[in-house]
């Protein structure tokens, strides 16, 4: 007579001597009889496979325990310690020479590419292959690239910015030669050595503000100064000192940074001026560059500027001009979307006009004006530091707090 089969549900029971032994059919596969049970969870089961699948927890438990037992059987004697040093040091070394070979395959750019280097000519990142393209990505991300670059130093920054004169009309008293011409002098001859630091003022004169308006200047100017002042040094310490590499890309910046050229912004207070361009730094854009670090350093720049007077000021915002001039120029050569294309050449072509008009602006101001507004400045960033009864700010993460106000606070 055949065994009784009992569902694996069923709860064993015990044998009744008039009764065949009844027979388990597999938990897991519920196909074939169980033959065998898990020493761990007492599950049946029919063979390795299913004995494998029936419970992860159960199977690497066994498996662990049984490695650590064998081990606890293994003696570590000196022999085999050298031994096992030896074949981690081969294996070390096997993949050092393979990881070599790797890098030699197609390391290496190609000889039309190494030939345009070679020629003066310019490359750009299409002229990369997938693989270079790669290894140029992952050496920005690393700041590998970073290391390659000089550091430069603000022309703002050097002595011969102090030693910049205009003539009256705001052009500049010394004017460079022709190459031909100044071929046969020295630096010393020509008096250009110091100006050759800092970026050249207006090549014509400079127009009465009286021409340019029938109304009298917004006494809010200075503020505005302050704006695009600060947009610029943002800019040029962006691109390292050379926005000609860029300059549709320096020109999209200024916009960015500076509310009253890039939002026909009206800031009334310096704290509001100062704020809007912080923002700007700490913004998902830029926060790559330092932050809010980098912006309370970018003040710093501002009331450096300021305190060189007159013809810095003058030679800065010539240089301002340039930039946005040089961003309207290459505009008109890229094949932007046609919408997208008027809308940014009409923003720095009233960018252009603001420029000139406050440089008009600068040329007919006192001399003593620049330093109290570098002095406003200044303590406008220690406000932002210290509350005015001494107390420090209290800082959450980037925040800054002042006067009972939030002064800025990194975007997530």
């Amino acid at each position: 007579m055949a065994d009784a089969i009992r569902p694996s549900g069923d709860s064993p029971s015990a044998p009744s001597p008039l009764d065949p032994p009844s027979r388990t059919i597999c938990h897991v596969c519920q196909k074939q009889f169980s033959q065998y049970t898990c020493p761990r969870c007492n599950s049946r089961y029919c063979s390795l496979q299913c004995y494998k699948s029936h419970s992860v927890r159960c199977t690497e438990s066994f498996m662990r325990e049984n490695v650590v037992e064998e081990l606890r059987h293994v003696q570590s004697d000196d022999a085999t310690k050298r031994k096992m040093l030896d074949i981690l040091k081969r294996l070390h070394s096997q993949e050092e020479e393979e990881s070599m070979d790797e890098d030699g395959e197609d390391s290496g750019l190609s000889e039309e590419l190494i030939e345009k280097i070679l020629s003066g000519g310019q490359i750009s990142l299409d002229d990369l292959s997938a693989e270079d393209k790669k290894r140029f990505h992952r050496a920005v991300a690393s700041g590998e690239l970073s290391k390659m670059i000089d550091p430069w130093e603000p022309w703002w920054l050097k002595p011969s910015a102090g030693k910049v004169r205009l003539s009256q009309d705001g052009t500049q008293l010394v004017q460079p030669l022709a190459r031909e011409e100044e071929s046969g002098l020295s630096e010393a001859d020509t008096g250009s050595s110091y100006l050759s630091d800092i970026p050249p003022g207006p090549e014509t004169p400079l127009l009465p503000l009286s021409k340019l308006s029938s109304t009298p200047p917004s006494p809010l100017l200075a503020v505005h100064l302050v704006d695009i002042v600060y947009s610029y040094c943002f800019t040029i310490r962006l691109y390292n000192g050379d926005w000609q590499s860029d300059a549709v890309g320096s020109s999209m910046v200024i916009l960015s940074v500076s509310s009253v050229l890039g939002q026909s912004g009206q800031p009334e207070t310096m704290l509001e001026a100062l704020s809007y361009c912080l923002e700007q730094t700490c913004s998902p854009a830029y926060r790559h560059v330092g932050g809010l670090k980098f912006g309370m350093a970018l003040i710093d720049d501002v009331v450096s500027v300021l305190s060189l007077g007159t013809p810095a000021l003058i030679c800065l915002l010539s240089d301002l001009q340039r930039l946005v001039q040089a961003g309207e120029r290459e505009m008109k050569l890229e094949k932007p979307k046609r919408s997208r294309r008027t809308e940014v050449k009409s923003k720095l072509k009233l960018a252009e006009r603001k420029v000139y008009f406050i440089t008009c602006w600068v040329h007919e101001q006192p001399g003593e004006a620049w330093p109290s507004l570098a002095t406003i400045v200044a303590a406008e960033k220690k406000a932002a530091l210290v509350h005015e009864d001494g107390k420090r700010v209290e800082k959450n993460g980037d925040e800054g707090v002042i006067r009972g106000k939030t002064l800025i606070k990194e975007v997530e």
